[in-house]
């Protein structure tokens, strides 16, 4: 199936599209959810691998599908790689991998589309303090910055970027060739991803804010897919997939920070050479 002729987007339409228009992204686990997404004109989808199935390729229609290896389940490259490829015989566009850079490096190398994660990985969580924004600080900022070059020097083709602030996802966007998919991480990324439940409005728990505009639906119930179809329909299309935080903090203080980062990220453009440290940090203590 990966070899057969299709229209959906391939990973040089995507990279086309950066800075031109931002994309669509949904996270599904069902048949309903895949052809609804579909139907709906959704760009991207993100099916993680033990749901993935050639059942899943023919509801997906045209939309490019990100297959979600699973960290933990698969360890070693040889792990990633075989996977891959499996997926890939399945009609798989790319590849979610929070495996090491090396690992990404030794999958692009193969030819395999790879996504990786920067900011919030829930794999790494405690390495950045639990289940929180990631980039409040200059320095943070510089290494989200940093981690973002590395997966693009290691030749990924995108990022997910989890809860960073607004403007610093923004920011690196505009100094990356990766497409970077913002999960709460505002929307100056190259896509907005969220998740099919939040959309459709049977999660559980905390409930995205576009959800206010949709439908209530009942919460033990996965809709069929033309009520799914009419979820999705019902979230305006720059707002379709936007996943907003909620977990950010709030204040004088909080935006006293983020514009310190903007601001220092900003200067850094205007000046020779790399983003440094130094020069968001130096806007951060100005303030």
């Amino acid at each position: 199936m990966a070899l057969t002729k299709h229209n959906r987007m391939t990973v040089a339409d995507l990279r086309a599209l950066k800075g031109k228009r931002q994309l669509t992204m949904l996270s599904v686990d069902t048949l309903d959810e895949a052809a609804a997404a579909a139907a709906a004109g959704i760009d991207m989808l993100s099916i993680i691998e033990p749901v993935w199935s050639p059942a899943m390729r023919e509801a997906a229609g045209d939309c490019f599908v990100q297959v979600g290896l699973i960290y933990g389940q698969h360890c070693t490259y040889e792990d990633y790689l075989r996977a891959a490829h499996a997926g890939l015989m399945t009609g798989g566009d790319a590849f979610y991998c929070a495996g090491s850079l090396e690992t990404i490096t030794k999958l692009a190398a193969e030819g395999i589309p790879v996504v990786g994660h920067v900011g919030l990985i829930p794999a790494r969580a405690t390495w950045t303090g639990g289940f929180k924004a990631v980039g409040k600080t200059a320095a943070q900022a510089m290494q989200v910055y940093q981690h973002v070059k590395q997966l693009e020097a290691a030749g990924a083709i995108g990022a997910e970027i989890e809860v960073v602030p607004a403007k610093v996802a923004a920011e690196i966007s505009k100094r990356t060739s990766l497409v970077l998919l913002s999960m709460g991480a505002g929307a100056g990324a190259d896509a907005q991803y969220l998740f099919a439940e939040d959309v459709l409005g049977y999660s559980r728990g905390h409930q995205a804010s576009p959800r206010k505009s949709l439908p209530q639906l009942p919460r033990r119930i996965r809709p069929p897919a033309a009520r799914a179809h009419r979820g999705v329909q019902g979230v305006p299309r720059r707002r379709r997939v936007r996943r907003l935080s909620g977990r950010e903090a709030h204040g004088a203080d909080r935006r006293r920070r983020v514009r310190g980062v903007h601001e220092g990220v900003a200067e850094a453009s205007r000046s020779p050479g790399p983003l440094t440290m130094n020069t968001a940090s130096n806007a951060l203590e100005a303030r």
